[in-house]
């Protein structure tokens, strides 16, 4: 079993940045491959990042694509998202995710078994 805790949110204006970071307990967290989710007030939680165990593979909505990086350091079992040019309407929780697999990377929320508590992004206009 894997617990995750995200950290890095907060208020930004549009056009800034900021970096998630999701720290994992285990000592297996290589064997998982991660993703980032994002739910916004009155809607359904949605795929924003993914990536595989290794951090050699990594996929992205086409909303945050060219704009948001996912990336992971098994050394420090953490995984990150780095977030550039905000809009207000990626105001949302942010949530990890995590599922046990040396393989590929998920997209869909069920695919994963692990979630963190989630933390806040606020973009202002």
């Amino acid at each position: 079993q894997v617990q995750l805790v995200e950290s890095g949110g907060g208020l930004v204006q549009a056009g800034g940045s900021l970096r998630l970071s999701c720290a994992a307990s285990g000592r297996t967290f290589s064997s998982y491959a991660m993703g980032w989710f994002r739910q916004a007030p009155g809607k359904e939680r949605e795929f924003v990042a993914a990536i595989n165990w290794s951090g050699g593979s990594t996929y992205y909505a086409d909303s945050v694509k060219g704009r948001f990086t996912i990336s992971r350091d098994n050394a420090k079992n953490t995984v990150y998202l780095q977030m550039n040019s905000l809009k207000p309407e990626d105001t949302a929780v942010y949530y990890c995710a995590a599922r046990r697999s040396m393989s590929y990377y998920y997209t869909g929320r069920s695919e994963y078994d692990y979630w963190g508590q989630g933390t806040q992004v606020t973009v202002s206009s």
